[in-house]
């Protein structure tokens, strides 16, 4: 897609770099874990059950097994897109908006996303910098969209 010469040293894309309507496919991909689910739960003060209490899960859902926690997901989501776009080059994240999580996502499953450049414009206030909107898609392994979210970018400029 682009000429390593032309990206960031750490690897990221310039707000020049950023052509509305590409879709990248992200090379790296997860399988999420036991492990994962506890962690982050656990780390962000989140008790519910449905994440971190597996007796509960298979005697009182419907999924009989701890979903991911979705907010760990949109992290991970986000996280897989960073090498390919941002790294770098971010000033700063500006929102996230439209999350959506369509279909569950279970320890073992493995993610892999794709990010859609649907938006950027020149910033107002900084010459030196640009917003660009990503929409972000995590799959599992099944071709299952499970996780979706707009977000917004303030990116640099070549030479700033």
């Amino acid at each position: 897609m682009h000429d390593e010469s032309s990206r960031h040293p750490r690897g990221g894309l310039y707000f020049e770099d950023f052509t509305i309507g590409t879709t990248i496919k992200h090379r790296l991909t997860r399988t999420v874990t036991q492990m994962d689910n506890m962690l982050f739960s656990n780390m962000t003060l989140n008790p519910q059950p449905l994440h971190i209490d597996a007796h509960f899960c298979a005697t009182e859902t419907e999924w009989g097994k701890p979903l991911m926690n979705s907010l760990f997901t949109l992290g991970l989501m986000i996280g897989i897109s960073v090498n390919d776009t941002t790294v770098g080059t971010t000033i700063a994240n500006l929102g996230m908006t439209d999350v959506k999580f369509p279909a569950p996502l279970f320890e073992g499953d493995t993610v892999n996303v794709t990010t859609e450049i649907v938006a950027k414009r020149e910033s107002r206030s900084r010459p030196d910098a640009g917003i660009v909107d990503f929409i972000h898609r995590a799959y599992k392994q099944d071709g299952a969209l499970v996780a979706e979210c707009r977000r917004q970018a303030f990116m640099r400029k070549r030479g700033s």
